[in-house]
């Protein structure tokens, strides 16, 4: 399975328990060493085919602040440069020019919604609480009380939880061994698929009183499986032995009840994603071909790959797509589009090859012109809403800053004057590899101000460097880059004022979730 990532990164999975870490301790129980599958009791069958009853946004939980939405509330005009209050000079790295110049620059890849996620609506930014008084002291709104559902599956994933391996070691045993027909959806070799299916699918049924995050993050991995050959047939056996690998293992908390949880719980999941694949279906194909046209090494582990798509292929600047190569068949990463939509049609992508990378790999020191790729759909809601004037404030990290100048295009393109502050991190120098486009951008535009910020150089991290300058209050924020910079991102905003809803980032919990 996939999620959506605003890094260039694809490793292989991480091993270990580190995809799910329990609340508490769990119940001690009975525990054995024995992986290999058996039939063990039978389990409530799973038939997802039928529509299940309707799922309700009553009760949802507040979107947390890695999922803020793609649209927000129109704000005052931002102030522009000349806002009262100094700001720092920044020295530029390299002789590059000042980056001090006035002015107001994945994924969320959601976004802080959880493309920064993209999918989720944001709600409007409430209205400050009054101090409190004598007469009234106001009180938190309680958080929702999670359904009998919920605590039934939290408590499975709590006790499992430092099982994980072992948990996914047989989850695929079991389907390999009980439906061998899918084995051919999955790669030859499964170093890099490991606990990818499984994760999603725990993370989902743990959010299953999130709708808001959880409903749009179903439809986009329905959208996404189509490459995979996914039918709908598919979907019970997948059920099946996801049940029996948690039956297994959840010797402690698992009865009838927990059991038919699961089941109303993984029905639901999966009509989502049959629905959003058969709707998808209707307007756009699985995958697209794309034709490697051009093949620009900026670095000795960075490439700027240029590919022509075999049919038109709609997307928005902050989007992301899935990319498959040649050379490692049904091994998927995702990037994001380097660009606006251009009118000749062409894609491109930063990649950085990473150790154990083999997409990436194959795409910076593999990939030359005539070769073809395949292309996922696109994905991803970090994308600028242009009903609003507000600012835009993009924190780019390495090649994170592939969707950053996508979304200054964007700007530029609509004719707004609306300002735009990037912040460009890197290690070294070396690493502000698309430093002078981001410079050329910035001298057509008086609007846009790029300032580069080198780890090795002013020893700030770029969270940290974005606190010396602003005020932000009237800012959209974008973030986009490796998770630990989104997370550490996001928590410098908040603290600077900057409302949940109003940062977007590609999701970071997916990312963790289903791997990069």
């Amino acid at each position: 399975m996939d999620a959506p990532t605003t890094t260039s990164a694809d490793s292989g999975s991480g091993g270990g328990g580190g995809w799910f870490t329990p609340r508490k301790a769990p119940p001690t129980g009975p525990a054995t060493d024995q992986d290999t599958p058996s039939e063990g009791r039978k389990v409530t069958p799973i038939r997802p085919v039928g529509r299940p009853e309707r799922i309700s946004d009553d009760h949802a939980e507040t979107v947390p602040a890695q999922s803020p939405a793609p649209a927000v509330e129109a704000a005052p005009a931002p102030q522009h440069a000349s806002a009262p209050g100094p700001r720092p000079r920044q020295a530029a790295p390299g002789g590059n020019a000042s980056p001090t110049q006035p002015g107001p620059d994945a994924t969320a890849r959601p976004h802080a919604a959880q493309h920064g996620h993209p999918p989720h609506s944001a709600p409007p930014v409430s209205a400050p609480a009054p101090e409190p008084t004598a007469e009234a002291t106001p009180r938190p709104a309680p958080a929702p009380e999670a359904s009998p559902d919920a605590r039934l599956i939290r408590r499975t994933l709590e006790e499992v939880g430092p099982d994980a391996d072992k948990v996914t070691s047989y989850f695929y045993a079991l389907l390999f061994v009980r439906h061998p027909e899918l084995r051919p959806l999955f790669p030859a070799s499964m170093d890099t698929q490991r606990d990818r299916l499984l994760k999603a699918l725990l993370t989902a049924a743990e959010h299953a009183d999130n709708k808001s995050v959880l409903v749009p993050y179903l439809q986009n991995l329905g959208r996404g499986h189509r490459k995979y050959g996914t039918q709908p047939e598919h979907y019970p056996a997948v059920g099946e032995c996801l049940i029996g690998a948690l039956t297994r293992y959840a010797t402690t908390t698992w009865d009838q009840e927990t059991e038919a949880a699961w089941v109303r719980t993984y029905t639901t999941i999966s009509q989502v994603m049959i629905d959003a694949s058969a709707a998808d279906q209707l307007r756009a194909p699985a995958w697209w071909y794309g034709e490697v046209v051009s093949h620009d090494l900026r670095t000795s582990d960075i490439a700027v790959v240029t590919v022509r798509p075999d049919q038109p292929y709609p997307f928005l600047a902050g989007q992301y797509t899935s990319l498959e190569t040649p050379w490692w068949p049904r091994i998927w990463r995702h990037y994001s589009f380097a660009s606006a939509p251009r009118s000749d049609g062409l894609l491109s992508f930063h990649v950085k090859a990473v150790p154990a990378g083999w997409v990436s790999n194959a795409l910076v020191h593999r990939a030359r012109p005539g070769d073809v790729i395949r292309l996922g759909p696109p994905s991803g809601s970090m994308t600028v809403d242009h009903s609003s004037d507000s600012g835009l404030l993009c924190l780019g990290g390495g090649t994170g800053i592939a969707p950053i100048k996508a979304l200054v295009e964007d700007v530029a393109e609509h004719g707004q004057r609306r300002p735009v502050e990037v912040f460009y991190g890197a290690r070294t120098d070396q690493d502000l590899y698309d430093i002078d486009t981001m410079l050329r951008l910035q001298q057509t535009h008086p609007w846009l101000a790029v300032r580069p910020i080198v780890d090795q150089q002013a020893h700030l991290q770029l969270p940290d460097a974005v606190r010396e300058y602003g005020p932000w209050n009237e800012y959209d924020a974008y973030l986009s880059g490796p998770p630990g910079m989104i997370r550490n991102g996001v928590d410098a905003l908040r603290d600077i004022g900057i409302p949940v809803d109003r940062i977007r980032h590609d999701s970071v919990e997916e990312l963790v979730a289903t791997g990069s």
